[in-house]
């Protein structure tokens, strides 16, 4: 069976690379493929498994690195230490991808030294630079300063290393290295869950193979309340809620929470009131002390009174109910045969894209959620969505829809990288952009220029797209590693741009003015020469994409060559 799923394997990933259209090796398509099945669980775009990779040169042995505090991806800019109060989960991934037909001692090796030189919590970045890449010493720094700044948050952390490769059996001296590996990083973080985890075909192919449920089944406590056949008020037990919420192995379902708001707000007053009610119950029946939960679906019926059927579901509103209820009975399992209380539920079916947005914004007006959470709501991306629709772009305003429907990883736009592309050009800001891709969407300011209703949406098409060509040409001329692709693309489209319009300030109206076929292979690679040759003589590195000597020179550069 094990002969067959390699060959399975094989053809699954061959066939997944033409689909996807990625002109890379196969065994760089593998690291990213690996990646992409192995952190299912926590609903990750394509951009965010990207972000993970180390590239070829001086990896350490890691292919891919990834942190999570609560089962949410830290951005290398997130401002951490207040978003918790305290029992933090942090979970940091290692990933080493083999496109091979063995495991071998010698990428764990190679772990465990990167391992015993950089849990130092006090490693000197500048001792290690050279010997390792820029991306594993940035990976392990933030995850050092995030362990860091929650230490009195009391988390809870776990170093989990994967191996993955098309294997089937390991060798003794294989597993005799893991145990060495699992044993070295215990030693320099003796608080931590540790584990060492080998996936080979079999593994692989069973993730591979796995299909996300979309018909959900709840359990009701009494007929429901139906104003309409599009929506349900209901009362459901609260181990109910938890099946609901859980698939077969305890784990919470992410997927079925609406991705801009599902932001858990961790331990916070709120949130202890909640745990409270639960742990110690009184008189009063918990749906009379809680606003419950809303869940937006495609369809729902209730066939037999006493359950909801449920298709797509997705829950926009009681996300810190929904994760206390998930906490209390993960804790007190033995709770669940016995539990008798109700929480009140609405399902409502929406009309259309623009109802869906405004029940989200409404049922989250009262919730301290944070503002960009909420951008995806506002109708200009909803108009940039059916605008880029038509030319071939999926503007991937609710995260992993289109993902989920299985479009290429160069056709999906996220709102990120949309605000990446146009801080870079429409603003000529490319190291604020890189510096702070995650947190563009919290400043009004800047937000309010880059998304004015007014704008021309053939702006968002044009960058976008261009943007996106942009990294198909990093990657598929094989001389970038990852680190210098994310630290170079948005000079490189500033610098394309700017040449077309003949202004090292473009604006939206002369940009919306311009043609998709301006933007040549010959203008771009052109581009990027400039822009990597400029980055290199200041030291190629993350520091001089952050910083602002790139810009000034590019700027001058392109001042020049307009000019003649």
């Amino acid at each position: 069976m094990s002969k067959n799923n390699q060959i399975l394997l094989e053809a699954t990933v061959e066939q997944e690379l033409a689909h996807y259209e990625e002109d890379i090796s196969l065994s760089d398509f593998f690291e990213f493929y690996a990646s992409l099945q192995v952190l299912k669980d926590f609903e990750l775009s394509f951009d965010e498994i990207n972000s993970g990779i180390c590239g070829k040169s001086h990896d350490g042995g890691t292919d891919s690195i990834y942190l999570f505090t609560n089962g949410e991806l830290v951005k290398e800019d997130e401002n951490i230490k207040d978003k918790y109060k305290k029992n933090v989960d942090i979970e940091f991934f290692l990933i080493q991808a083999k496109y091979e037909n063995s495991f071998n001692e010698n990428p764990l090796i190679k772990l465990t030294k990167l391992c015993r030189n950089l849990f130092d919590l006090d490693f000197d970045r500048a001792k290690f630079e050279g010997r390792y890449n820029d991306k594993v010493l940035a990976s392990f720094e933030l995850f050092r300063s995030t362990y860091v700044a929650l230490i009195t948050k009391k988390p809870k952390l776990k170093i989990i290393v994967y191996y993955v490769s098309k294997g089937i059996d390991i060798h003794p001296n294989v597993q005799m290295q893991a145990d060495e590996l699992k044993k070295d990083i215990v030693e320099k973080l003796p608080g931590a869950f540790v584990d060492v985890n080998f996936i080979g075909a079999d593994q692989l192919m069973k993730l591979t193979q796995e299909r996300v449920n979309d018909v959900f089944r709840l359990k009701i406590s009494e007929t429901p309340l139906s104003t309409s056949e599009q929506v349900f008020i209901v009362l459901t037990n609260l181990a109910e809620y938890y099946k609901f919420i859980t698939d077969d192995n305890g784990k919470l379902i992410k997927h079925i929470f609406e991705s801009n708001v599902r932001d858990y707000q961790g331990k916070n007053n709120v949130n202890n009131e909640i745990q409270d009610t639960l742990e110690n119950p009184g008189t009063e029946e918990f749906w009379w002390l809680n606003n419950g939960v809303t869940i937006l679906a495609s369809e729902a019926s209730a066939p037999g009174g006493k359950e909801l059927v449920i298709h797509n579901p997705e829950i926009v509103n009681g996300l810190q109910t929904s994760n206390e209820i998930f906490r209390f009975f993960s804790n007190n399992n033995q709770n669940l045969e016995n539990e008798k209380r109700d929480v009140l539920i609405r399902v409502i079916v929406p009309e259309n894209e623009e109802t869906r947005d405004r029940i989200i914004r409404a049922t989250n007006s009262q919730t301290p959620i944070p503002k960009a959470s909420l951008r995806a709501t506002d109708q200009i991306h909803r108009q940039i969505e059916e605008y880029l629709k038509p030319k071939g772009l999926f503007y991937d305003r609710r995260k992993n829809y289109y993902k989920n429907e299985g479009k290429k990883p160069k056709d999906i736009v996220s709102i990120p990288f949309m605000s990446q592309c146009l801080m870079s050009s429409l603003m000529q800001k490319p190291d604020y952009a890189r510096a702070r891709p995650s947190t563009l969407l919290e400043d009004d300011d800047s937000y309010n220029k880059l998304f004015h209703e007014n704008n021309d949406l053939n702006t968002y098409y044009l960058l976008a797209s261009w943007g996106r060509q942009i990294e198909v040409e990093l990657k598929s001329s094989r001389q970038y590693d990852p680190t210098e692709i994310n630290d170079i693309k948005f000079y490189v489209l500033y610098a394309v741009t700017a040449q077309i319009v003949c202004n090292i300030y473009p604006t939206n109206s002369t940009v919306a003015k311009l043609d998709i076929k301006q933007a040549t292979p010959n203008l771009i690679n052109n581009s990027i020469v400039l822009v990597f040759d400029l980055y290199k003589k200041l030291g190629g590195n993350d520091k001089v994409a952050k910083g602002i000597k790139l810009i000034e020179e590019l700027k001058e550069k392109l001042r020049s060559i307009i000019e003649t």
